[in-house]
């Protein structure tokens, strides 16, 4: 489990095939403290296990169902991720549950510049749209956001300062595509609400 708050921005430095998979070759420089073989990270918001080891880079597999769901494929050589480590038992929660089980991708269409910060629309399948709701989380690329603006096919986030340079985040143009995981919370509220609808005498 993590929070959305990333730790570091990582660079892509090999990118090697596996079968349908790709083994994604990382560098990054503060994550390194209890990162083992085996360990969880995200990438880009999504969970991945480290399978090789290095002083300043280490490397994760990916399966081909985690690159038809997510952006990890489309990544090229010097390529910035966002990198954080799972949270721990008690660590403070800054930003949300976040899981690391993305649920589809979604297209940048537009970054404004404001006076002190910008902010970004982000287009998405319509049929997750009842897991978006004003003001609640959403994380992208693994970044724990706050929704500003919702419509029945994108919606739009406010991205301070220090979240525009710590991320991936200065790096996107219109076009771009981004991870999207939504708040596991509505995801529950909905399987509920299933039920007893399932139960409800006709």
């Amino acid at each position: 489990m993590f929070t959305g708050l990333i730790e570091e921005k990582g660079k892509l430095i090999n990118k090697i095939k596996t079968g349908e998979g790709l083994k994604l070759v990382l560098s990054a420089n503060k994550v390194f403290d209890d990162l083992n073989i085996g360990s969880s990270i995200s990438v880009n918001g999504v969970c991945l296990t480290v399978v090789e080891l290095n002083k300043d880079s280490f490397a994760v597999d990916t399966i081909e169902e985690t690159l038809k769901k997510t952006n990890l494929g489309r990544l090229n050589i010097n390529d910035f991720v966002n990198l954080e480590r799972p949270l721990k038992a008690d660590a403070r929660l800054g930003g949300h549950f976040v899981l690391g089980h993305v649920d589809t991708t979604g297209k940048v269409e537009s970054v404004k510049e404001l006076s002190n910060s910008h902010f970004m629309t982000i287009s998405y399948p319509e049929n997750f749209k009842n897991y978006l709701i004003y003001v609640g989380s959403v994380a992208i690329d693994g970044v724990s956001m706050t929704v500003a603006e919702v419509t029945n096919n994108s919606f739009s986030i406010g991205i301070i300062p220090h979240t525009w340079i710590e991320t991936v985040f200065s790096n996107k143009k219109p076009g771009d595509t981004v991870n999207l995981e939504f708040d596991v919370l509505g995801k529950y509220v909905e399987k509920i609400m299933e039920g007893k609808a399932d139960n409800i005498p006709l």
